[in-house]
Parts: structure tokens; C-alpha cells; sequence
């Protein structure tokens, strides 16, 4: 898309100034520019509903006059900031605001995780007039924080007549840079949704014990250095169970429905008789692993559902238990809330929950967390489990000598009536989801049904649910890669009844949400990966860079000036390249226009269908040609020689990752998912297969003669000059 070839198009309804000044100081943006490089205007309609959603009352000039001032005026209201991110290194000021001729001294708390201890911090003379807030005159000190600030969380206190608080102070890496192996080198790995790629030992669902095995066998006999996974979130712990990954009940915890039964030490030494009891609960969950129809969550979770609480109920080893309780601590209030609310969805499944059981702070609540101790302790304890079966994959990975190991996948939020919704409700909004206006792929826009942060709401409250967040989806990560990346920078809100298209973009401290990211992700070692696709402004990109963020590049989307695939020369280094994403068919089933028939057959499509296959054929062999000028493949190629290609493609940019799909490693041809659908088609379900529908299982994948065929095409061209095997 050309930039100087935008058009504007008049809106109705436009906001008058006073609005767009409200909508400014919340960081709502009153337009927007498309995909199709058209720029549009955002309603007052629109800009008063996401504005209150923000809980700002815009419903009047009068009222609009209130919210300005007083927005206005906060800053004023507060002795300290609610909290201060910097980069390391930075100059840096901070307000502290008192009665005006008062004293104040500040001081700094140090992380203990840095080393602990107190820092005098000194006053700047920088001379700010009083303000006169709510009848009292406000005067305004501004202190400098130390240039050599260690990374971590420390705390700013301010004390003096008229003040005594205090702040988080989170002072993050200007940049997060690479592991050395990939400083100067240059890593592929395996793209794949776990709970498809299942094994016989699986119950009808690939497992955290696959995960390991997928790990451990991609890098032994592949060369493998990653394992892309989909998002582990943790779903509804009863029927149904929502199937989208990218739609959890928490982005903090794990599925259950993830853990292998059999793995769990105490499953070792039960009694004959409560082994019978798992092997019967087993049943009906193995007998969908040859079953090459849609997979069924629900069969799975309530086979092993009984299956664990059999386990849990069975004696742990004092080591064990001690385990159990340091995880307990580590995780602390979060887990207990994310446990009481699955206990909570147990008592009320199938009903409506009553209006105090939404309300986590209720006597109800209260009451509940004593009257279901013993099921809050059920969940505590599968998440630990958990927790114990990712570590263990992660050091498979490793052992098997991968350089990076497992990457974990960050989805952009959490359902609307989901556990985070529940547990976090302070920072996040209601009467709004997210989602993203109308693209290309995706012409009606789309509502992924999801409650955003509140910008304010999550400052209030330091960051640290996403904070908490983060340190548990690394814990056990060798990278992270964060879907939607462009969401920490603004999110497409959509007030609740209205249309995907009739949204507006809320801006968020992006400085703030990528430097704590970076910060967690260098605590934990980890590469972060961000998936930077569709529309979004031209300095993102160069931002992540500058804060050694992976971008992501896919071979479809990357275009040049002409319209042309863009040439593999012209890549970014700083990036993870792909053939293909979860979100279209495998490679083989892209090349035959399946992506267009599919959206035809469930009316997707603003254009006729004969427009968007012509267009889709042009792409395709403007894709064709790329590969002949470069000798990738002759005047006639087969599907499986054009798939190679087109890896060997991308094996040619100078990007450091390079990710494979499984399922174009078999020559699936289905789709996992289609954007802008619920039930009109299986997403999340389908089993990995071969180009013949027959199902390849984890024992078998490794032997499978496409996938060999691929790998040694793909390590061919990353290593012209070495020895084949």
C-alpha cells in the first residue's frame, strides 16, 4: 500500500471539538486508516460509547465539560504517579505533588531481586506553577531518578506534612537482546497446535507429554531449534469447553486438559483399585485418538477430570507436598482467585451465576472460598501439575539440543465471562471487546469477544497483572511470541451491540507494556516474538526493533512496492519468517484456493467470489514466478515441490527464526481456524492429517516421508555448505 495514495471519506455524525479533545486525553483515536488506504472517521456515536466503556460519562456537553476538567486536574490530585516505567540509563523526573509550600523528601526502595536497599533520590530545581485543585493551591516538586537504576521493581516513597505515598518504579531494558547462539546465527524450528498433534498414549488430545516428545524428537532427528505452540491457556474447567486458544478463561494458567494422567508421579503407586478407576475414566477419551473427525474437548476433559481427582485424592511424599505448597506461594492470590472461580463454575454450571457470584469482592464470594476449600485445592493442585509437565518438556527440548526450546504463545485477551474477567475486572473494561476493523482477509472486520485493559486501570494498578501474567507463561519458555503485538500499543474497541466496523482504536502506554515485557523476558531469558501483521502505523515496527522485539513475516503478506512478493534480500533480520499462520489453510490448501472457498461457502466475502479468486490466482502465480526466477522449482511443479520452494524461500531472508509448519510438513490441506467465524466451521478441532486425511501421530510424524523431504530441503538451503546426511 502506498501511503500518499489515501483517500478520505466524510463522516456522519462527526464529534465536535470538545469531544475529540475528551477522546484525546483518554487516548481515543478519532480515525482511522484501512486496509484499503482510505481513511476513516470515527462517529461521535462511536467516541461517546467507547469513552464510556473507559468510565468516562461523554453523554453531554455538560458532561463532557466535567470529564475534561477533571481529567485535567487528576495528575494534580496525586502525590505520586500511580507508577513510573523507564529504560535503564534514562533520565528521568518525577512529579510529587503537595500543598503548595510544603516540604517533601523522596527516597527509593530498591527490588530485592536487584540487591534490595533505600536510595536517597534528589530534588531538580525545575520551577512549575501551583495549581489551584478542588479549592486547595497544589504545588508540584520534581525529583531525578538515578541514571544507574538497576533492572527490576523498586518502590518511590514521598513523605513530608501533606504527603506520604508511595510507587512502583519499574526500570526495564532498553533493549532486549538475543541468547548468543542467535547473535550472529540463525535458528528454524516447528510450528504447531498442540492439542492436534496427539499421540496413541494421548486421550484424544495432544498433551503437555507430546509436547515433550515433539520437543525432544524435532531437534534430535530434524535439527530443530524451537517448538512454536499454540496459546495453553486455561479454558472452562466444564462443558462446554470454549475450543479457541485465543479465547481462554485466563491468559495466566495452563489447561488442564493439557496434562498426561499417566505422568503424574502419584499415578505410579495407586492402589489397584483406584488404577482401575483411571483406566476406566481412560476409556472414552482413547477411543477418539483414531477418530479423524472433529476433536471433542469435552469427551477428553470429563475422562480426565475423573482421572485426576482419583490422583489428587491419593497421598503425596512430604517432598512432594512441599513442592506443591512453594508453587502455591509463588503464584500466590492469583492462583487461589483462578482456582475459587473454577470452583465457582463448577457449583453454578449450567445456570446463570447470580449477580453476587460476578462480583469477586462479595460476601458470596467470601463465603464461597471456605465452602469450596477443597475443589479451590483440586484446581491449585492441577496447576501445578501443570506446571511440573511443561517444565519437564521444556528440559526435553533442551536435552535434545535445541538452542531456544519451547515458545509459548500469548493470546490478545481473555473471554468476557472468563476467570480474568472475574479476577481482574478493576482493570478491565466493560461494555467494549476488541477486535480489528474490516482487512483484507477479513472484510466484515472482526469481534474476538474479548474485554480490553483498562489503560488507566491497568497503571492504577502498576502492572502488575501483567506482570503476573507474563512471569508465569515464561517460567518455563525458551521464547514468547505475543499475538496481536500491535494491541500494546492501541486496540480496536467495539462497543457492545455495535458492528465490527464501528469501532475506535484505544492507545495504550506502549512504552510502559513493551519494557516490562522486555524486562520479564530478560529475567527469564526468553526471545520475545511479536505478531506485527495487518494494518498499523509505519514506526511500530522500528519501535520493536529498537527494543530487540521479533517481528513477525509471512511469505503472503510481505509485498514489495509493485504489489510483488517481496524478495527474501529484503527481509527483516529481526524477525520470525513463516510460509504460512494459524489463521490460514496449510500451504497446500492455499495454493488450491481453499482460504476463498471457504469464506465463499460461509459468506465472508464484500466482493463477489470471482474477483477474490482472480485475485487469489494472480498472487499465486506472481508467487510462481518468484520461485522459477530463483530456480526453486521447474515449469511444472508438484504441490509438495512448490511447498519446499516456497520454504526454501524464506530460508533465503536473513531472518534469525524460521518456523515450519506441522501441518505443511504432512501436506494437511484443512484449515485450524477461520477468522470472522463461532460454529459455522470446526475451528480449533481439526486433527493433524496428511494430504490424504489419513492422521499422523506423534510416533509416526518423524518417519513421515513429506516431512523428511521438507526438513532436508529446509536445512539445505540454511546450510548449502554442509555434508547431507
Amino acid at each position: 500500500m502506498l501511503w500518499q495514495d489515501r483517500r478520505v471519506t466524510d463522516a456522519t455524525e462527526a464529534p465536535d471539538e470538545s469531544l475529540l479533545r475528551l477522546g484525546a486525553a483518554y487516548g481515543v483515536v478519532p480515525d482511522y486508516w484501512g486496509f484499503d488506504g482510505t481513511l476513516h472517521q470515527v462517529s461521535a456515536a462511536t467516541l461517546v460509547a467507547v469513552l464510556g466503556s473507559l468510565g468516562v460519562d461523554a453523554s453531554s456537553p455538560e458532561r463532557i465539560a466535567l470529564a475534561i476538567a477533571h481529567v485535567e486536574d487528576m495528575p494534580w490530585r496525586r502525590t505520586l504517579p500511580p507508577v513510573v516505567v523507564l529504560r535503564q540509563g534514562r533520565h528521568t523526573h518525577v512529579p510529587v505533588h503537595v500543598r503548595h509550600g510544603d516540604p517533601v523528601e523522596a527516597w527509593l526502595e530498591l527490588d530485592p531481586e536487584s540487591g534490595g536497599g533505600r536510595l536517597e533520590v534528589t530534588q531538580a530545581d525545575v520551577p512549575v506553577p501551583p495549581r489551584t485543585v478542588d479549592g486547595t493551591l497544589i504545588g508540584r516538586a520534581t525529583f531525578t531518578l538515578p541514571t544507574d537504576l538497576p533492572l527490576g521493581w523498586h518502590e518511590l516513597h514521598a513523605s513530608g506534612p501533606s504527603a506520604d505515598a508511595r510507587c512502583a518504579v519499574v526500570v526495564t531494558p532498553g533493549r532486549l537482546e538475543l541468547p548468543e547462539p542467535l547473535r550472529d546465527g540463525r535458528a528454524w524450528g516447528f510450528m504447531a497446535q498442540l492439542y492436534s498433534v496427539r499421540s496413541r498414549a494421548s486421550w484424544g488430545i495432544g498433551d503437555l507429554a507430546d509436547l515433550g516428545d515433539l520437543a525432544w524428537l524435532s531437534a534430535r532427528t530434524c535439527g530443530a531449534d524451537f517448538l512454536l505452540v499454540n496459546p495453553l491457556h486455561a479454558a472452562e474447567p466444564v462443558e462446554p469447553m470454549t475450543p479457541s486458544p485465543y479465547l481462554p478463561s485466563t491468559r495466566r494458567f495452563v489447561n488442564p486438559l493439557y496434562i498426561r494422567v499417566e505422568d503424574v508421579r502419584e499415578t505410579a503407586y495407586l492402589s489397584a483399585a483406584d488404577r482401575a478407576l483411571v483406566e476406566w475414566a481412560a476409556e472414552p477419551a482413547l477411543a477418539l485418538g483414531a477418530d479423524p473427525g472433529p476433536i471433542d474437548r469435552d469427551t477428553a476433559w470429563t475422562a480426565k477430570k475423573s482421572a485426576l481427582e482419583v490422583v489428587y485424592a491419593a497421598p503425596r511424599s512430604a517432598a512432594r507436598q512441599a513442592e506443591l505448597d512453594e508453587y502455591r506461594e509463588l503464584e500466590g492470590q492469583g492462583l487461589e482467585d483462578f482456582a475459587l472461580w473454577c470452583a465457582l463454575a463448577e457449583r453454578y454450571a449450567g445456570r446463570e451465576w447470580p449477580p453476587a457470584a460476578r462480583d469477586a469482592s462479595s460476601e458470596l464470594v467470601a463465603q464461597a472460598r471456605v465452602e469450596l476449600q477443597d475443589r479451590v485445592d483440586f484446581y491449585v493442585w492441577l496447576q501445578w501439575v501443570a506446571d511440573q509437565q511443561l517444565g519437564a518438556a521444556q528440559r526435553a527440548a533442551l536435552e535434545g539440543g535445541m538452542t531456544v526450546g519451547i515458545m509459548h504463545d500469548l493470546a490478545v485477551g481473555a473471554h468476557a465471562d472468563g476467570a480474568d474477567a472475574w479476577a481482574l475486572a478493576p482493570v478491565l473494561a466493560h461494555g467494549a471487546t476488541v477486535g480489528a476493523p474490516p482487512d483484507m482477509y477479513n472484510q466484515k472486520g472482526q469481534n474476538w469477544s474479548q474485554p480490553p485493559w483498562l489503560p488507566e486501570g491497568l497503571a492504577r494498578a502498576a502492572y502488575r497483572p501483567y506482570r503476573d501474567m507474563l512471569r508465569s507463561v515464561l517460567r518455563h519458555a525458551g521464547a514468547i511470541r505475543i499475538d496481536h503485538i500491535i494491541g500494546l500499543f492501541r486496540l480496536w474497541w467495539i462497543p457492545a451491540g455495535a458492528e465490527p466496523s464501528q469501532g475506535a482504536y484505544v492507545r495504550y502506554d506502549h512504552e510502559a507494556l513493551i519494557g516490562i515485557l522486555a524486562l520479564e523476558a530478560h529475567r527469564a531469558g526468553a526471545v520475545v516474538i511479536g505478531e506485527d501483521l495487518g494494518v498499523f502505523e509505519p514506526w511500530v515496527r522500528d519501535y520493536l526493533t529498537e527494543r530487540g522485539v521479533l517481528g513477525t513475516s509471512i511469505l503472503w503478506f510481505e509485498k514489495g512496492h509493485d504489489d510483488k512478493p517481496l524478495a527474501p534480500e529484503h527481509y527483516r533480520r529481526l524477525a520470525l519468517a513463516t510460509v504460512t499462520t494459524h489463521d490460514l489453510p496449510p500451504t497446500a490448501g492455499y495454493l488450491a484456493d481453499e482460504h476463498v472457498a471457504l469464506r465463499d461457502r460461509l459468506g465472508l466475502l464484500d466482493e463477489p467470489v470471482a474477483v477474490v479468486r482472480q485475485a487469489s490466482r494472480a498472487e499465486r502465480e506472481a508467487m510462481l514466478a518468484t520461485l522459477r526466477e530463483r530456480d526453486l522449482v521447474d515449469s511444472d511443479p508438484s504441490e509438495r515441490e512448490v511447498v519446499e520452494a516456497l520454504h526454501q524461500l524464506i530460508a533465503q531472508t536473513p531472518a534469525v527464526l524460521i518456523g515450519v509448519s506441522l501441518a505443511d510438513a504432512v501436506g494437511e490441506r484443512r484449515t485450524q481456524n477461520q477468522p470472522g467465524t463461532d460454529r459455522e466451521y470446526p475451528n480449533w478441532k481439526v486433527p493433524l492429517a496428511d494430504g490424504a486425511g489419513q492422521l499422523v501421530f506423534v510416533e509416526d510424524l518423524f518417519d513421515h516421508a513429506r516431512l523428511r523431504s521438507l526438513v532436508t530441503a529446509l536445512n539445505r538451503a540454511l546450510h548449502p555448505g554442509a555434508d547431507e546426511d
